[in-house]
């Protein structure tokens, strides 16, 4: 049996290509699966990049270039957080708003089958067993 690096890894890549290729067919071909850093972490109100970069595990400079780029596909926009002028909030536009609705969409497909595949019991187990594991890292 392959080890969890391996599996994990078969994972995200199988889960990455249903999702974006998905994705583009609901209209957001530009997105690929790095722009997960940001839009699988931002809130519909908007969220700080340093913020981003902690949810994602991603350095905060590899955020911002993340952030460059969603902004000039029309995804997102920067605006002055309310709670602190200095700061800037990345919120989401109406365009990343549709794109995050979808993902949650297909998300929720990918999972009912993968559920179908093992059971929706232990596939429910295997979710809470994967996020206790991950958690140590």
């Amino acid at each position: 049996m392959p080890d969890v690096g391996v599996l994990s890894a078969h994972l995200l890549s199988g889960f990455q290509k249903e999702l974006f290729t998905r994705l583009a067919e609901a209209g957001h071909e530009n997105l690929r699966p790095r722009h997960g850093a940001v839009m699988a972490y931002i809130a519909t109100t908007g969220t700080r990049a340093s913020e981003l970069s902690e949810r994602s595990g991603q350095h905060k400079q590899v955020v911002g270039t993340l952030v460059d780029e969603l902004e000039s596909l029309g995804y997102v926009v920067r605006k002055p957080d309310p709670a602190d002028r200095r700061a800037k909030l990345v919120v989401p536009t109406d365009l990343g708003r549709d794109q995050m609705v979808q993902a949650r969409r297909i998300v929720t497909d990918i999972e009912d089958r993968l559920a179908g595949l093992v059971g929706a019991d232990r596939f429910a187990e295997f979710k809470a067993v994967f996020a206790e594991v991950t958690r140590s890292y």
